[in-house]
């Protein structure tokens, strides 16, 4: 699932856990989302302008899957 950011403030919207206060439960794609969506952390800019996140470019999500520990 995707993960897509807000260029002002920085929220993402992630597709995997939804936004519950927005009505949107687990799940719930981007294709679904209306268009006249806003940021719900700042109301600042809508839907248009977020910016798809690579599934690597968020470092707390990468972090536990890339170290196994096998090399203790």
């Amino acid at each position: 699932m995707a993960r897509y950011q807000c260029p002002d403030c920085s929220y993402i919207y992630d597709e995997l856990r939804g936004e519950a206060h927005e009505g949107f439960p687990p799940n719930t794609s981007w294709a679904q989302i209306p268009e006249d969506w806003a940021c719900p952390d700042c109301a600042v800019r809508d839907k248009a302008d977020f910016i798809p996140l690579d599934s690597g470019e968020v470092g707390e999500e990468a972090g536990p899957q890339s170290g196994s520990g096998a090399e203790r």
